[in-house]
């Protein structure tokens, strides 16, 4: 049985004050649930990784960075080593965002890279997959996320392949308002999971979750989750303010 997973991806957004206080918020919140087969996973800037795992050694959640550096610790100003993020406590990383991929021209081989520095560094990759309306539009979207699969995922073996996660989030829905509606959201999760048992066999595909993301919000995200091949969200707006967030890992209900 696969894993259920809410990830929340506050970009880059509040201030040390405020981050202290949605950890805080967040946390109590779900501090006495039970859940079975679901994981919530806060992904604060880089600075807040910190205070965020301080918290979850006493609280029910885990802590995800939204970045790493595809080198190992060096020579390499800014950047933010795998290593260095698994020893503050941090268990994922983002990889692959379609803001990284636009505003940082972050290629396919960047990517792979950096899922090899996540795995060599015991995180969890959480692989995001997309595309623009433009290609929506053209009804090329299976062709654009096939891609983007083969050549930052599927040089991966069996045994690397189930440990990572990968998030679909249609560019077009990203902090828009817009969302796709279950069934196109359905397809597509149906499209990236035939691809990874075309690759690797249905068993392995059978185990990897996809998470949704692209504006969800209280009121869609029971929509979404009951669909069979959506396995959870990556949250960007809808993990700012607690009380949405906490509704949305609610709408995940436990297998």
């Amino acid at each position: 049985m696969r894993k259920k997973i809410i990830a929340g991806n506050w970009k880059m957004n509040k201030t040390f004050e405020e981050a202290n206080g949605l950890i805080n918020e967040v946390a109590k919140g779900i501090a006495n649930k039970e859940f079975f087969n679901k994981e919530v996973v806060l992904c604060p800037p880089f600075l807040y990784t910190e205070m965020a795992a301080d918290f979850a050694d006493d609280y029910n959640f885990s802590v995800g960075v939204q970045d790493i550096s595809q080198y190992p610790m060096g020579a390499y100003t800014g950047e933010i080593a795998a290593e260095m993020a698994r020893s503050v406590g941090v268990q994922y990383s983002i990889i692959g965002h379609s803001e990284r991929r636009s505003y940082f021209n972050e290629t396919d081989d960047i990517l792979s890279r950096k899922v090899d520095m996540a795995l060599e560094n015991e995180l969890t990759p959480i692989f995001c997959c997309g595309e623009h309306l433009d290609v929506r539009k053209a009804d090329k979207q299976f062709k654009v996320v096939g891609e983007q699969l083969t050549e930052g995922l599927f040089y991966l073996d069996k045994k690397d392949i189930t440990r990572v996660v990968v998030a679909y989030e249609p560019v077009w829905a990203i902090g828009t308002g817009e969302t796709a509606s279950p069934l196109q959201a359905q397809e597509m999760h149906e499209f990236i999971r035939n691809q990874l048992a075309g690759k690797y066999g249905e068993d392995v595909a059978a185990e990897i979750p996809i998470l949704y993301g692209g504006s969800v919000k209280p009121s869609n995200a029971h929509d979404l989750f009951i669909q069979p091949d959506i396995d959870g969200g990556l949250i960007g707006g809808g993990s700012l303010k607690s009380q949405d967030f906490l509704q949305i890992i609610e709408a995940m209900k436990d297998e």
